[in-house]
């Protein structure tokens, strides 16, 4: 098998009026407007339900942030869901409400992320890649998890990214408004009206329970991230991404553990994953793709993670 036999893959087609590529899709649509409809039963729920058991649902909402921006919002950004424009851009403003970000401005870094692939730092100590891991690293190193983790969340630059969205055309600069501006709102709203009969003013104690789980939510997500280029090679395209296996993960994160895949080809639809993965894994093998056998949100616990400063040690093992 050649290099150009390795990445044909056939593109799912489909004739429905609503859906672009499958109907299958509906699937990742309905956990965007699940995620988007918790969001609003916290907020209701709150002022009725014990503490302990909005804590939980607190800490599911983070862990839904996590898999909303890593699954749902990650693949539509690069095969959206609708034929119709109007409902994708409906759709992003529901995204951008569910996770607390404008999903246009999440389309705008994610495309800069696979410009750069986690690339490192040039003389000029900047990477093509924002969120790259070895941004804010030493010696071409990556940086430490627990800064990257923790600090990515405030490092986000927005005048960087409506000047992308600038050359995009005035579309997308329109829609990431429209999206920040929704999503803004909304979370004014919870700060400002207690949902009770009668209505009550500065909602700070649900504001005071909420915040830390949006935040915790994102940290969940560049934690997923930051593993899912560890130990990866940036130098070689096929082994850009760090891949995970696993079958619940990959339906929950509809597919996007196949992350070195992804990365290599970043069209291929989340149902055609398994598919490509098998047609070039013989590459990958002799290319020296790292695979991990947990959740990249787990990828700590790898037995095999290189450790900082240390020349990587790819993992083949698990790809077949």
């Amino acid at each position: 098998m050649n290099a150009a036999e390795a990445i044909n893959i056939e593109r799912p087609t489909t004739d429905s009026k609503i859906f672009a590529h499958t109907r299958w899709d509906i699937v990742p649509a309905l956990a965007g407007l699940f995620h988007f409809f918790y969001l609003l039963a916290m907020y209701f729920l709150f002022p009725f339900t014990p503490l302990w058991v909005m804590l939980i649902m607190g800490f599911v909402y983070a862990l839904m942030i996590n898999a909303n921006i890593n699954g749902v919002a990650h693949n539509f950004i690069h095969n959206p869901f609708f034929r119709p424009d109007w409902m994708n851009r409906i759709f992003g403003v529901v995204e951008s409400v569910a996770c607390c970000f404008s999903q246009t401005y999440y389309d705008a870094v994610h495309m800069q992320h696979h410009k750069g692939n986690a690339d490192r730092p040039d003389e000029h100590g900047e990477t093509i890649d924002w969120i790259s891991i070895y941004k804010h690293g030493h010696d071409g190193e990556a940086e430490n998890p627990w800064g990257y983790v923790f600090l990515s969340f405030f490092r986000d630059n927005p005048a960087a990214i409506k000047r992308e969205l600038d050359k995009r055309g005035n579309a997308d600069v329109r829609w990431g408004t429209i999206e920040l501006t929704t999503f803004i709102s909304v979370l004014l709203t919870m700060a400002l009206i207690v949902p009770t009969n009668p209505i009550g003013f500065i909602n700070w104690r649900y504001m005071l329970f909420f915040l830390p789980f949006f935040y915790l939510g994102h940290c969940f997500s560049y934690l997923n991230g930051y593993f899912r280029h560890y130990g990866a090679n940036p130098d070689k395209p096929i082994a850009w991404g760090v891949s995970s296996y696993g079958k619940i993960y990959n339906w929950i994160f509809f597919y996007n553990g196949y992350h070195a895949e992804h990365h290599f080809r970043p069209k291929v639809h989340w149902t055609k994953m398994e598919q490509f993965q098998r047609q070039i894994a013989e590459l990958q093998k002799r290319e020296g793709v790292r695979v991990i056998n947990h959740a990249h949100m787990l990828g700590f616990l790898d037995p095999n993670l290189p450790k900082r400063g240390q020349p990587t040690t790819q993992t083949t093992e698990a790809i077949s």
